[in-house]
């Protein structure tokens, strides 16, 4: 078994609630209110500009000179999804990125976050790659999952292929490849941290959705 292998075994349960969840129902069969799908966008261009810097740690603990230049590419393409396609999305709204921007993070994505940059930021390399790894490979198989389904609404169809696409699966192919690599080297303690690490990540995620499902807001 792979280490990869071993890391998605942890979290088979959480991604089939991941599946199951309504919000992705609602992405194909295209039911899925508007106002989910844009609390959905506006948490997102939060989420990814603390991504971007926890893709930024990453790159500056690789201890080896490629992967420190692909995390920062990485790093560089999630403010880049932050600016170009949220953007787009808030434009079909009738409104800009800078609205966006202008409405709290709300405690999901606060939560997401604060775990995300306290674990790279306090963690070894490997920790750090365990906390990232969620976003970048739950969405590939979520996007390559629904791809063949697609949405008869335009907007969820754009999403959805953003994430099937080829380009972003062969990213993740190559953060899962160095998982693996880094999972031939590591202690016994450190393999559960990581473990851990990507299993809390994991549970954020369906979180996240749910946050916008449930259209989130702070109680008090």
């Amino acid at each position: 078994m792979t280490f990869t292998d071993e890391l998605w075994s942890a979290i088979e349960p959480i991604y089939a609630e991941i599946l199951a969840h309504p919000f992705i129902g609602g992405l194909t069969d295209g039911t899925l209110p508007q106002d989910a799908f844009r609390h959905f966008v506006v948490q997102d261009s939060h989420y990814l500009r603390d991504y971007a810097r926890a893709l930024a740690v990453c790159a500056a603990k690789a201890p080896d000179e490629q992967d420190v230049r692909a995390f920062a590419d990485d790093a560089v393409g999630a403010l880049a999804a932050e600016q170009g396609m949220h953007a787009e999305f808030m434009g079909a709204f009738g409104e800009s990125a800078e609205q966006a921007a202008a409405e709290p993070v709300l405690p999901t994505t606060r939560a997401y976050t604060s775990y995300l940059l306290a674990t790279v930021y306090g963690g070894s390399f490997a920790e750090a790659v365990g906390a990232v790894l969620p976003c970048y490979w739950i969405y590939a198989r979520v996007g390559e999952q629904l791809l063949s389904k697609s949405s008869p609404d335009p907007l969820y169809a754009k999403w959805i292929a953003t994430y099937g696409d080829e380009t972003f699966q062969a990213v993740v192919r190559r953060v899962l490849a160095l998982t693996d690599r880094l999972g031939e080297q590591l202690a016994p303690a450190e393999r559960r941290r990581v473990i851990e690490h990507f299993t809390t990540t994991s549970r954020y995620e369906w979180m996240f959705w749910d946050a916008a499902w449930r259209r989130e807001v702070w109680p008090v």
